[in-house]
């Protein structure tokens, strides 16, 4: 059953570790080993050895880290570049400020796994792939393709019912219209299942996001 009313309350994209990834700090290097290799950081500034501390420990909004620090939006701007190499080693949540638990969460399942959350225009005609695969788990409604280098899953079912929406074409501006959910809430999730490959442009619209 949808509320009512809208859901209020605005998108927090957070930033995590992949549970299997393993952080080991010295001096002057730290190294992060996981699944898909290692990655090394040499020299790394205070900001980012916290940033992938907080990290490890579960997910954070990196520019509350960044804030701690003289130059907070450039220390943030700063920290963009290395997370973005950590992209297979980095679950990305999307959350909404109401305390109530993240809407979905986007995990790499290859090393050459990047995640960018494109702007979507209000016409885009998506769809949902025909070879996603729909599994109930525990945390929630998981999403995998063999066409994509993410796996999504769905927590709430307020993401959930922004994924059925997906079933047939539709654009965001007729998803934001039909959902009881913030415009920011419907734009952000579409977003994360467009650079997840999880929601392709329909034949004529040759855009593919997140796919190989």
């Amino acid at each position: 059953m949808t509320p009512s009313s809208p859901m209020g309350g605005q998108p927090v994209h957070l930033w995590s570790l992949s549970e299997d990834v393993a952080v080991r700090a010295s001096a002057d290097t730290v190294v992060l080993t996981g699944r898909f290799g290692s990655e090394k950081l040499d020299d790394p500034s205070p900001v980012v050895r916290e940033v992938l501390r907080r990290m490890e420990l579960g997910p954070i909004l990196p520019a509350n880290v960044a804030a701690d620090y003289a130059d907070g939006d450039g220390v943030c701007l700063l920290l963009l570049p290395t997370l973005s190499r950590l992209s297979h080693m980095t679950v990305r949540t999307l959350s909404v400020d109401d305390l109530k638990g993240p809407l979905l969460s986007v995990s790499p399942e290859s090393r050459q796994a990047t995640f960018d959350p494109e702007e979507l225009s209000g016409d885009d005609l998506l769809r949902l792939p025909r070879d996603v695969r729909l599994t109930l788990g525990d945390a929630g409604i998981s999403l995998a393709s063999p066409a994509s280098l993410h796996r999504v899953v769905l927590h709430r079912p307020e993401a959930v019912w922004v994924v059925a929406m997906l079933a047939w074409p539709v654009t965001p501006g007729a998803a934001t219209e039909a959902l009881p959910l913030h415009p920011d809430v419907t734009d952000g999730i579409l977003r994360y299942l467009a650079a997840a490959g999880m929601a392709q442009p329909v034949a004529g619209h040759p855009r593919r996001f997140g796919a190989r």
